[in-house]
């Protein structure tokens, strides 16, 4: 399972957390331990060499990654869900793209570039941000509007690539999501999948929705920091004692009751996530399409997830005292980045209008859901 392999290099990537941070990307033992357990293709298909496990070892496994360090885990589910789209490449492209299982994909599905068809191959100008962990990736995708009208997610070879030094973050430094662009690069055909065109491979991970995904993974990186949040918590309150107190941060009721809630809401919003997941694979495994109810529950409990994380992370910063106001802090940093998490566009706090329109019956585009 992909937990148990997180599980298994979890302490490598704790330890890289640091030198994360300083280089503002993953340092290569980092990727490499990553790469060599299989979580950067979790969402591959099974036809391409992926494992057929689903969105609920893509969680689990995001969550255990991103409790060792939340760029890890940021990183981990961005490529994961970037390797689904392997199911909308012609099959000749995707197995040359994911020749092999450790070959890691990033990129930026917003259709930032522009396409003009030259000898039946694409030739594309553009610029994306938020371009998480492309800088060790072999290929990395762009969306772009071709001259046929079509919109397409192109794939590039990372030699296509020039790389912009824009990440400079309050938090997950360590993700290296800085701007990439391309200028006049040749795209074949076959590597330019149509957006809203079906799957080429029928799979349950095919019949689950890409956006689904990426909000799941987004949330999962959320909850791992909360969680890491709250288990330094437990480690420091047994031996600090604030300032004028003659008891530990453990042994304070105020500590004991906050405590208790932020773990509480850490539990439900996981379950809740959870949950929704399991019900919707389980259509997708018989054969159907996840309903458009099924990926705004799937979606509501994401958002919600990020914002319960927020608060559990807080607390657990708040309950700590002045140490946590420092650099050196885990707790500092596990603030920094739950809050960067938020400014994800599929777990952005304005996402809930389009969740609340459908919710009360109202006419939405559930394009983007």
């Amino acid at each position: 399972m992909f937990v148990d392999e997180a599980r298994a290099i979890s302490a490598l990537v704790s330890d890289g957390a640091d030198e994360a941070e300083r280089l503002r990307r993953l340092p290569a033992a980092t990727v490499t331990a990553l790469a060599d357990a299989g979580m950067f293709t979790m969402c591959l298909p099974i036809a391409y060499g992926g494992t057929g496990e689903g969105p609920l070892g893509l969680v689990d496994a995001t969550i255990e990654l991103a409790r060792a360090d939340g760029a890890a885990g940021w990183c981990a589910s961005i490529a994961s869900t970037t390797s689904s789209l392997a199911a909308f490449l012609d099959p000749d492209a995707a197995r040359m793209v994911f020749q092999s299982p450790m070959v890691v994909t990033g990129g930026v599905f917003a259709p930032n570039g522009i396409g003009v068809l030259v000898d039946g191959a694409h030739r594309v100008r553009g610029r994306w941000q938020w371009g998480s962990g492309t800088q060790h990736a072999a290929w990395i995708v762009g969306g772009f509007h071709a001259g046929d009208g079509t919109q397409r997610v192109g794939f590039f070879r990372a030699d296509q690539v020039t790389y912009h030094d824009t990440w400079h973050t309050s938090g997950l430094r360590g993700t290296g999501s800085l701007d990439f662009s391309v200028d006049d690069a040749e795209v074949r055909e076959e590597l330019a999948s149509v957006v809203g065109a079906p799957p080429r491979v029928d799979e349950p991970i095919a019949r689950f929705p890409n956006f689904t995904l990426l909000a799941l993974g987004v949330s999962a990186a959320a909850l791992g920091i909360a969680r890491r949040a709250l288990d330094e918590l437990v480690e420091l309150a047994g031996d600090k004692k604030p300032q004028f107190s003659t008891r530990t941060l453990a042994a304070s009721s105020y500590t004991q009751i906050e405590f208790s809630r932020a773990e509480a809401r850490w539990r439900s919003a996981a379950a809740y996530v959870r949950d929704e997941v399991a019900g919707a694979w389980d259509s997708a495994i018989a054969g159907g399409q996840v309903s458009v109810d099924q990926r705004v529950a799937i979606r509501l409990a994401a958002a919600h997830a990020v914002t319960e994380s927020v608060a559990a992370t807080t607390t657990a910063w708040q309950l700590c005292g002045g140490t946590a106001v420092y650099d050196t802090s885990l707790l500092g940093r596990c603030l920094r980045d739950v809050n960067v998490v938020t400014q994800h566009i599929m777990v952005a706090p304005k996402l809930h209008e389009t969740l609340g329109k459908h919710l009360l019956g109202a006419e939405f585009n559930p394009a983007m859901i």
